[in-house]
C-alpha cells in the first residue's frame, strides 16, 4: 500500500473554496528531497507532512518549490485530517512541533482554533519597487513583520483591482507582500490578499499565517482584540483571530475533498 494523502480545502466550509493544502501522515520522517517532490506534484500553496512524536506532531510545509516556517492553512488542514481519520479523539487538542515553535490546535463548534506566534509589522519605508510591483502610486501604510511585507490601500476596490507584476515582486526580498485594507461590510472588519511570488505561489487563497500578521495590525488600528478577516482571493477564505500579545489564535473551517494514494 502506498503513501496516504488528502487534500483539504482550508478557511472555508465550503469545497473549492478556501485554501486547498494537501496533507500526508508519514510512519517515519521522510526524506527532504522527497517530500519537496510530492509538494511539487502536488502544485498547491503547501503540502504538510506529519510524523507522531510522542503525544505530539511532528509538522513540516512545503510549497512547489520551498520549505517554509509558518504556515496557517495547512496546519488547519492537518488538524482536521488527525480528527477526522481518527488519529487523535475530536475532543483532544492537537500539539505540533515546528520551525516556528510549538502550535497547538482545538476544534469547537465546527471550527479548528490554532494558537501561532504574533508577528507584528514594523513601519518601514517601502523598499525601491514594491508598490510599482503592485501597481500602486501610494499606500495608506507600509510595514514589515518577521516574513512578509504589510502594504495598506484605502479602498477595497483598490485592493480588489490589485494585479501585480509576480517577477518584479518576487525580487523585493522577504518571503511575501500583505496588501490590506478596512472592510466595508459589518461582517469583516478587515480585508486583505497575499502574494508570495519568491516562494513559489503568485497569490495564495487564505492565508492563517499573514493573520499573525494582520491581527495586531488590525487590533491596534481598530481597538478590538478579537476580529474576522476576509482574503479577497478568487477562492475567497474567511478567518477569525484574536490577538493575544505575542500569540494569535487563528480560527477556520475545513472541508475534505479528496483522498488518494502515492504509489
Amino acid at each position: 500500500m502506498g503513501q496516504r494523502i488528502v487534500t483539504v480545502d482550508a478557511f472555508t466550509a465550503e469545497r473549492f473554496r478556501g485554501n486547498p493544502a494537501a496533507v500526508c501522515v508519514l510512519e517515519r520522517p521522510a526524506q527532504d528531497a522527497w517530500m519537496q517532490d510530492v509538494a511539487r506534484e502536488m502544485n498547491l500553496a503547501e503540502t504538510a507532512f506529519l510524523v507522531r512524536e510522542g503525544d505530539a506532531f511532528r509538522l513540516r510545509w512545503f510549497t512547489p518549490t520551498v520549505e517554509v516556517d509558518l504556515c496557517g492553512h495547512a496546519t488547519l488542514a492537518s488538524a482536521h485530517v488527525l480528527w477526522e481519520d481518527a488519529l487523535v479523539a475530536p475532543e483532544d487538542p492537537v500539539r505540533f512541533l515546528t520551525r516556528s515553535g510549538e502550535l497547538g490546535a482545538e476544534l469547537e463548534d465546527g471550527w479548528v482554533k490554532l494558537d501561532f506566534p504574533a508577528t507584528p509589522p514594523s513601519p518601514a519605508e517601502a523598499p525601491e519597487g514594491l508598490l510599482e510591483a503592485l501597481g500602486l502610486e501610494w499606500a495608506i501604510t507600509v510595514g514589515k513583520s518577521r516574513f512578509d511585507w504589510l502594504v495598506e490601500v484605502d479602498t477595497i476596490e483598490r485592493l480588489r483591482g490589485i494585479e501585480p507584476d509576480f517577477r518584479a515582486l518576487a525580487r523585493i526580498g522577504g518571503r511575501g507582500v500583505i496588501v490590506t485594507c478596512v472592510s466595508e461590510v459589518p461582517q469583516y472588519q478587515f480585508v486583505s490578499r497575499f502574494f508570495a511570488p519568491a516562494a513559489g505561489v503568485d497569490e495564495d487563497p487564505a492565508t492563517g499565517s499573514s493573520h499573525c500578521c494582520l491581527a495586531p495590525f488590525w487590533a491596534l488600528r481598530l481597538g478590538r482584540p478579537e476580529l474576522v478577516g476576509y482574503q479577497a482571493s478568487a477562492r475567497g477564505g474567511e478567518v477569525r483571530v484574536a490577538w493575544r500579545g505575542d500569540r494569535v489564535q487563528l480560527a477556520g473551517r475545513a472541508v475534505t475533498v479528496m483522498r488518494g494514494e502515492l504509489v
